[in-house]
């Protein structure tokens, strides 16, 4: 067993470090124990992987040797200092630098950011020339970046997206799909990192705000170049087409052939509708439209196509309030009659259109549906002097003064009835004038019309179906009451005449007419005049608290009175 001994040759060996004494080498040096079983001249060091400083050596004594034993004594030299001695290469830490290895620490880089294509300048907007352009701030931590572009070349159209399954720029990126570059691994500085940050977050917004720019330039560009800062479509033109059985389709059939009737006077002027009867340049409307022209005054007839002929007038029916005038030259363009429905075939509920000129507002379209059937309607001109009665068809088509004598049509565009009158609140306070529409309007039924107008293009009078009486329009309960009495010298009931011989007394009280029940004398009127001369109709009258029916055959008066 190898020994330190305590009084060993001081002139050949080192002194023994005590403890807290340092061991003298290289700490990148390890000592090794001596093996026990080896000789007193066999101590050795030997070199192994860097570990600690070497612990200094306690003399220690041999139990087997007597005190005072002569054994020469020998002393461990201490190691001289060698170079270390490299570990084995392990490929997972290729890349890691030694334990103590000081690296230096490199800037954080910041890509450049990628230049934008520019779009050609454009003018500016002069509705923002009077705002001054503020200029981009300037920003010195970062130099390298280029200065901010004008727009880009899709500031009004986005890129199209990556394909997908496509890796995804991460959040954030720079415009055209180019992301940030990554926070550093946390080794720089916190100062030089927040620097770069801070420079990278300015040219961001600065790239960010040239792009604003741009759109912004190129919307001014759109909004200046059309004069307009409404943003518009493109429409297919076969998108513009109606169906022929559409309201529109009806409409813009029909408008070629509604004209606008300006009728006046030396004392009077009014404007109302008509439109072609024939292609012989009859023009069909009401007798109150043209009544104001009548006695040397002006006709004029107006076409949508803004062409205007005089005209004159053929006949009128104060009664009906029909009449019909002519065209006294012939138009530039030949004319195209609108089509006659039969309004017998009427339900109530069907789709109405109304062309006229409402307020002077030619051309004007609106449409609603039937609302009831045979109204009875007494209705008079501007002066109450003159009085026309209807069975009429009663609409909530927008019908309003002006609309007069134009026509009602139904859903395949054939004329079912001529607007002739409206129920209003009363006249207008701010104007003066007529109030417009509530929703209740009444035109006389096409067929009735036809059959005035026929008579006048072919007489110039028109004919009335009578019944031979005198009306008590005093008489307030139900019913029409036949007048007691004779008025100014006119016998209640024609001698010879329909009533007369139908059995009818003055007085009696007449509560239908061909199965129509009659409330009033007006409705008793209307009713009669929406039959023909020589029909014969069935009377149902009280006499005395009795109820007596009788047939009877009308008769006819030519002409107004």
């Amino acid at each position: 067993m190898s020994t330190e001994h305590e009084g060993g040759n001081a002139g050949s060996e080192q002194p023994v470090p005590t403890s807290g004494d340092s061991a003298g080498p290289s700490p990148d040096v390890r000592t090794r124990a001596v093996p026990t079983d080896a000789a007193p001249d066999d101590t050795v060091v030997q070199p192994v992987q860097p570990v600690q400083p070497v612990q200094p050596v306690q003399p220690v004594q041999d139990a087997g040797a007597p005190d005072n034993t002569a054994a020469e004594q020998t002393l461990v030299q201490p190691v001289a200092a060698q170079e270390p001695i490299d570990p084995p290469a392990d490929p997972a830490l290729a890349g890691y630098p030694p334990p103590n290895a000081q690296q230096p620490i490199a800037e954080p880089t910041v890509p450049p950011v990628p230049p934008v294509p520019p779009v050609p300048p454009v003018p500016a907007a002069p509705v923002l020339a009077a705002f001054p352009e503020q200029p981009l701030p300037t920003v010195a931590a970062a130099p390298e970046f280029p200065p901010p572009v004008e727009a880009t070349a899709y500031a009004h159209q986005s890129p199209p997206p990556p394909p997908y399954g496509a890796a995804q720029p991460q959040y954030g990126g720079y415009p055209g799909g180019t992301p940030f570059p990554p926070y550093d691994d946390g080794t720089a500085s916190r100062k030089k990192r927040r620097g770069g940050l801070i420079a990278l977050l300015a040219a961001t917004a600065i790239i960010a705000g040239g792009i604003g720019g741009g759109i912004g330039s190129w919307l001014e560009t759109r909004d200046s170049s059309s004069g307009s800062t409404t943003v518009t479509s493109t429409i297919d033109p076969k998108a513009l087409s109606r169906a022929p059985d559409s309201i529109a389709g009806i409409a813009a059939r029909a408008l070629p052939s509604v004209v606008t009737i300006e009728a006046s006077n030396s004392q009077e002027s009014g404007t109302g509708t008509g439109f072609v009867y024939d292609t012989q340049g009859h023009i069909l409307t009401n007798n109150h439209v043209v009544a104001p022209s009548d006695n040397g005054g002006k006709l004029t007839v107006k076409f949508s196509d803004g062409s205007s002929y005089p005209a004159t007038i053929v006949g009128r029916a104060s009664g009906y309030d029909v009449a019909v005038i002519k065209l006294s030259q012939t138009p530039k363009k030949p004319l195209v009659p609108l089509a006659l429905g039969n309004s017998d075939q009427v339900a109530v509920g069907d789709t109405t259109i109304a062309i006229g000129a409402p307020f002077g507002l030619s051309g004007t379209v609106t449409s609603g549906i039937v609302s009831a059937k045979n109204r009875p309607v007494a209705s008079g001109d501007s002066t109450g002097a003159q009085t026309s009665y209807m069975n009429a068809l009663q609409t909530d088509a927008s019908i309003n003064p002006g609309n007069s004598g134009g026509p009602l049509m139904n859903a395949s565009g054939q004329v079912i009835g001529i607007d002739s009158a409206i129920q209003s609140t009363g006249s207008n306070s701010s104007t003066g004038g007529q109030s417009g529409s509530i929703g209740l309007g009444f035109a006389i039924p096409i067929n009735q019309a036809k059959w005035v107008a026929d008579q006048l293009i072919k007489t110039g009078k028109p004919v009335y179906p009578i019944i031979g009486i005198l009306r008590d329009d005093s008489y307030t309960g139900v019913g029409a009451k036949i007048a007691s009495a004779p008025v100014q010298g006119t016998p209640a009931i024609t001698a010879g005449g329909p009533a007369d011989k139908a059995g009818l007394k003055p007085g009696d009280v007449i509560t239908q007419l061909d199965g129509v029940a009659i409330d009033s004398g007006p409705t008793l009127v209307s009713e009669i005049w929406s039959h023909h001369p020589g029909d014969t109709v069935s009377v149902t009258y009280t006499r005395d608290g009795q109820s007596h029916t009788t047939n009877l055959t009308l008769g006819s008066r030519v002409g107004d009175q």
